[in-house]
């Protein structure tokens, strides 16, 4: 008796290792104004200077970096896209201080505030081939590596996996006006490609060019019910969508408690207007896992 039901539990382990591979995670969030303490002759970062409105000094500008690298290693994702860093030094800064082995790649927008769009992903996983930026975008094709069971032969070895590739363009978005035109151009120039789209957008409006928040076999039917808040309560503020070609299986906001103001039950922010309250952002990261 015993020995039967170690058997059966070494199947359902090994049934659950074999799905979960099978799964790509990916995550993105507004790292809320993550400025360096150095002056920039390009645009007004004046707040985010020692001198400044915020008093933005080494000591927290190295806190907020450690932060987000909390946060980054808490979802534990081979990708994940972040909006609001300075420049390519602050990046760097917080990929050296992640524990997962992350590659970044990043580029200048240009934008009257300075910020930017990274993203950390694992080599192994993803492979850029083409980086595109834009007026508070960033375009980037490459190849999506995911394990899948080898297919059932009688002479197969059992646990034997093999990897399939997937051509992937992925649309990173601070503003939602440009996102069906971008997506139109995709959609004529890469009909082949896999789409996700993560950040400001209408996601209503970007399911006519087949991406979407769910998928209607997922248990979460209702993946986005807030990641930051106004006086009005919690709101959406940033969405993620991929492909229909894809299966969706999970696509929520990440609450952890640590993320939360105990006293507000907002998150916990670096600032409040201009009190330094030393936290992690104005809105909550979002992640979703695809088959």
């Amino acid at each position: 008796m015993k020995l039967s039901r170690l058997i059966i539990t070494l199947t359902l382990l090994l049934c659950t290792a074999t799905a979960s591979a099978q799964r790509i995670g990916m995550g993105y969030w507004d790292v809320d104004h993550l400025y360096d303490t150095l002056p920039s002759p390009f645009y007004d970062d004046s707040d985010y200077l020692p001198q400044g409105a915020l008093k933005w000094n080494t000591e927290r500008y190295l806190r907020k970096v450690e932060n987000t690298a909390q946060v980054i290693d808490s979802l534990s994702l081979p990708l994940i896209a972040l909006w609001g860093v300075e420049n390519e030094e602050v990046v760097r800064d917080i990929t050296s201080r992640c524990k997962g082995d992350y590659t970044y790649l990043h580029r200048t927008l240009n934008s009257l505030d300075g910020l930017d769009f990274a993203l950390l992903y694992y080599g192994d996983v993803f492979l850029p081939t083409l980086v595109r930026p834009g007026n508070r975008f960033l375009y980037i094709e490459g190849l999506l590596r995911r394990r899948t069971p080898a297919p059932r032969l009688k002479r197969a070895r059992r646990g034997v996996v093999r990897t399939r590739t997937d051509t992937l363009s992925l649309l990173l978005t601070a503003e939602h006006h440009l996102v069906n035109t971008i997506l139109d151009e995709i959609r004529k120039e890469r009909p082949t490609f896999k789409v996700v789209v993560m950040g400001n957008f209408d996601p209503k409006g970007a399911e006519r060019y087949g991406v979407r928040c769910s998928d209607p076999d997922a248990q979460n039917d209702t993946p986005h019910y807030g990641n930051t808040t106004s006086r009005f309560g919690w709101k959406p503020s940033d969405y993620m969508a991929a492909d229909t070609t894809f299966r969706i299986v999970k696509n929520e906001v990440y609450i952890r408690d640590f993320l939360i103001d105990t006293q507000s039950g907002q998150p916990l922010k670096t600032y409040n207007k201009k009190l330094y309250i030393g936290g992690y952002g104005k809105s909550l990261p979002t992640y979703l896992y695809i088959e």
